[in-house]
């Protein structure tokens, strides 16, 4: 019932059709738009930074298959002793070391790429700060969730129905607090200053409907030369966030992609990705008690009761993270393109639109022909080709001249 339900809420919600059937179909080209040198960068960057990737990938799945698939994690977590509480934490903190100790190196690779093509900013302290604190983050919740399972286990035989409905709250309640809680651990924020871009802002933002306190600029140029904004949080943590590095350009192009994160606020993407995100996460959790149940044995863990079964559970999640990646970034694709219409119908510019997402692509290297895999493994938003071809279907279905 709750897969059932996270199901029809995603095909209620997503946006299948950015534009309307009538609009005319334009083939996204990147000859068209950029230069060879620009295109060849492109694939240059992206096999340069593909193989650090698809490493951490596969010493994901592997770590998880081994968590899952034999003895090996409840040996080791067997060794750990104290009260049963501080034993699940352990063991969380300690197969959180070991994944991450063999992922540095490939963070570090990633890294050094990152710098040789000009994109980070950062030294190894703050990129070790700041990767730590991601870690950190992340140890911090699964440990929380693990307490409450086996926790949970240890007092009822149907653990996983208040087990349901925790995760359901917790999706609902990060998604609340991590734009004050979490976000300002690796960023400043501060008001955009007062002038004729802030006032240009909330006066789009007024006339859109949106109601929008602030605009908030992130110090992103202490770690990064890319360009970037976004939406987060709901209610009264909304906000919409633009790097400082996105400030150095064009105003037009800035109000652009304001008016495209207006669009997500608009939308409610937000929100409903949060109840998309809480109902995957109970149904995720009924999942994880009929995963556990039949791998149980080979494991050598009776029970989701005993401490020992952290080693299972974190390698179910891991597994059940990397397969529903390729579903969670085809329905955030539809939404980011959603967006994309809405910036075209508040600005009808796009002439702007397509500047600016070559402005995008060529600072922040993007993927101008991404492989069928890794567009369905990473790809979140639709290629810089998609978008502007998007741009040209909108600009003829509304009679502008398309750019």
């Amino acid at each position: 019932m709750l897969g059932l339900a996270t199901v029809a809420v995603v095909a209620v919600t997503t946006p299948w059709r950015a534009l309307p059937p009538s609009a005319p179909h334009v083939v996204p080209d990147p000859a068209r738009d950029f230069t060879p040198a620009e295109i060849a960068r492109a694939a240059a960057f992206d096999a340069a930074t593909t193989a650090p990737v698809y490493l951490s990938l596969g010493l994901t799945l592997l770590f998880a298959g081994l968590l899952v698939l034999t003895p090996f994690g409840a040996r080791l977590l067997g060794r750990l002793r104290g009260p049963w509480w501080m034993r699940v934490v352990l063991g969380v903190l300690l197969l959180t070391a070991l994944v991450e100790a063999v992922r540095w190196p490939l963070g570090m690779w990633a890294e050094s790429e990152l710098r040789a093509y000009g994109l980070s900013t950062q030294d190894w302290a703050a990129w070790s700060a700041d990767r730590i604190k991601g870690i950190g983050v992340d140890a911090a919740v699964l440990a929380l969730a693990m307490v409450v399972v086996v926790g949970l286990a240890r007092k009822v035989r149907r653990w996983w129905i208040p087990a349901a409905v925790g995760a359901f709250a917790l999706t609902v309640a990060l998604s609340f607090v991590y734009p004050v809680v979490v976000e300002p651990l690796f960023n400043d924020f501060r008001p955009m200053p007062q002038g004729a871009l802030r006032t240009s802002l909330l006066e789009m933002a007024a006339r859109d409907g949106v109601p929008v306190e602030d605009v908030l600029v992130a110090d992103a140029s202490r770690r990064t030369t890319a360009l970037n904004a976004y939406v987060s949080g709901f209610g009264a943590t909304r906000r919409i966030v633009v790097y400082d590095t996105l400030l150095r350009g064009p105003v037009p192009q800035v109000e652009l992609v304001v008016a495209h994160e207006l669009g997500h606020a608009k939308n409610g993407d937000v929100l409903d990705g949060t109840l998309v995100g809480a109902l995957g996460a109970a149904a995720g959790t009924a999942l994880l008690y009929l995963a556990f149940q039949l791998v149980r044995r080979r494991t050598g863990v009776a029970s989701a009761a005993d401490p020992r079964a952290v080693a299972v559970l974190v390698g179910l999640m891991s597994l059940a993270t990397v397969l529903s990646g390729p579903a969670l970034n085809l329905v955030s694709r539809h939404v980011e393109a959603r967006a994309d219409v809405h910036a075209l119908d508040l600005t009808k510019d796009p002439a702007t639109f397509v500047a600016m997402q070559k402005r995008l692509a060529i600072t922040n290297i993007s993927d101008l022909s991404p492989d069928a895999v890794e567009y369905a493994l990473f790809a979140s938003h639709p290629s810089t080709p998609e978008r502007i071809a998007l741009a040209r279907a909108w600009a003829r279905l509304n009679g502008v001249p398309a750019p």
